[in-house]
């Protein structure tokens, strides 16, 4: 058994070395079958990254009467934090809302010279409130629309944001819709190349099987070498995509970080490293084998 392992072994790699031209023009099909999946899951990565961004910039505050006391708004904001809905709750007070706007207009004389003539603080306690996901806030706003809370609610400023959240919603079920439609249609033909190629190669050594069949070759035998030779096509394929990936987001990484801030491309590559290395060894080799066996399978019937 070990020394038929070691002869299909053997020709396998023998076949890869030998037919040079089409070795080199299956591993370069792969290369860029792998590299185009492996670009799928970047940008896959890329796009719940805007899609959160995106989110993250939507809130809606909930301002509470004047009256109401500190410790009653406390209180609904740890009832709130138990929400599976909501991501974040801030509490202003009324004394920090004051500063706040008295420091982001610091520079508008008119504005503060209008807030020192009014006299007493005319700002509102409240609470900013971030979800996980944009159709969330609904859930979140009627909260609020129950007893005991509407009577201490002075206003929500969700109905006026309603338009815009709900057009973020939309915008990022629609990208995750059509990454998802790309990535599989160019998945598909990415696939379909690759299998046409690794055909091709079977295709060219047709007689060389017909031979060995006529002589007694068993099936698996015969398979062997040419599954062996979709290793090594698959394993080369992904260490050349590695190497090339490497490269393109390291030289790519700054110019990405200027126009998308606190996203790494290259960063997001190295965390996830050992995730694309399975999915490029399995689509690599997978492909190689599942190739190698479908197409040869026409040429071991007598």
């Amino acid at each position: 058994m070990f020394v038929s392992l070691k002869r299909i072994i053997r020709s396998g790699w023998s076949n890869f070395r030998r037919q040079t031209a089409l070795s080199f023009a299956t591993v370069s099909i792969m290369v860029m079958t792998i590299f185009l999946i492996t670009s799928l899951f970047l940008f896959q990565g890329t796009t719940n990254f805007l899609i959160s961004l995106l989110e993250g910039r939507v809130d809606i505050s909930v301002y509470f009467k004047k009256d109401i006391a500190e410790d009653d708004i406390l209180r609904v904001k740890e009832e709130l934090s138990q929400s599976p809905e909501v991501k974040n709750v801030e509490y202003i007070s009324r004394e920090d809302a004051l500063a706040r706007f008295i420091e982001k207009h610091k520079e508008d004389l008119v504005i503060l010279e209008s807030l020192a003539e009014v006299g007493a603080n005319p700002f509102l306690a409240s609470l900013n409130i971030k979800a996980f996901q944009a159709s969330q806030y609904d859930a979140i706003s009627d909260f609020f629309s129950q007893d005991p809370y509407q009577e201490l609610v002075e206003r929500i400023d969700y109905f006026q944001n309603k338009q815009i959240i709900e057009r973020i919603f939309k915008i990022s079920t629609s990208v995750k819709f059509a990454g998802s439609l790309l990535g599989l249609i160019l998945g598909l033909i990415a696939v379909l190349v690759a299998f046409n190629t690794i055909r091709l190669t079977i295709y060219s050594s047709r007689e060389e099987i017909s031979i060995m069949r006529l002589v007694g070759a068993s099936n698996w035998f015969i398979r062997g070498p040419f599954i062996v030779q979709g290793i090594i096509v698959g394993a080369i394929s992904t260490l050349l995509t590695l190497i090339i990936f490497f490269l393109i987001l390291f030289f790519a990484n700054e110019r990405v970080e200027a126009f998308l801030p606190n996203f790494s491309p290259l960063g997001y590559f190295l965390n996830n490293f050992f995730i694309i290395l399975f999915i490029q060894l399995a689509a690599g080799i997978g492909l190689g084998i599942i190739s190698s066996l479908i197409a040869i399978r026409k040429y071991l019937k007598v």
